[in-house]
């Protein structure tokens, strides 16, 4: 019997989702892990704003690693969970699962890849500011 504590699944809120379509692939027809990157970021720079209260920059992205492909119909669901706030720096650990086009079970998610992002706040003219501004 298995634990219920053992069944891998998401950690965070779920921050962004979307359908891989046929736009999205490369010349071979697969979707390519930049295009997953990219949304990662997106996803990062949606969270770190809500605690920064305003504009963001990605200056580092850790080690990552791409466990199953996405296929052209999943359902891709990114998950954000903010770890540390710096001084103006917010660290935010990004997790990709997706759901096949044709999977039966709506809940049945897989894990695809997952990284610590680091943010920094950044003021109107681009320059980096404290995360929490006192004011």
């Amino acid at each position: 019997m298995t634990d219920l504590d053992d069944i891998p699944a998401p950690r965070g809120q779920l921050t962004l989702k979307l359908v891989a379509s046929r736009q999205d692939t490369n010349f071979h027809g697969d979707i390519p892990g930049g295009w997953l990157v990219g949304h990662m970021d997106q996803a990062a720079e949606l969270a770190a704003g809500r605690e920064a209260l305003g504009r963001t920059a990605t200056v580092a992205i850790e080690a990552m690693d791409f466990l199953c492909p996405v296929r052209v119909g999943s359902m891709v669901n990114i998950f954000t969970e903010v770890r540390e706030i710096g001084h103006s720096s917010i660290k935010i650990d990004v997790e990709v699962w997706s759901r096949a086009p044709h999977e039966r079970d709506p809940d049945e998610l897989h894990k695809v890849t997952e990284a610590r992002f680091v943010m920094v706040a950044l003021d109107d003219n681009g320059r980096i500011r404290a995360v929490r501004q006192d004011g």
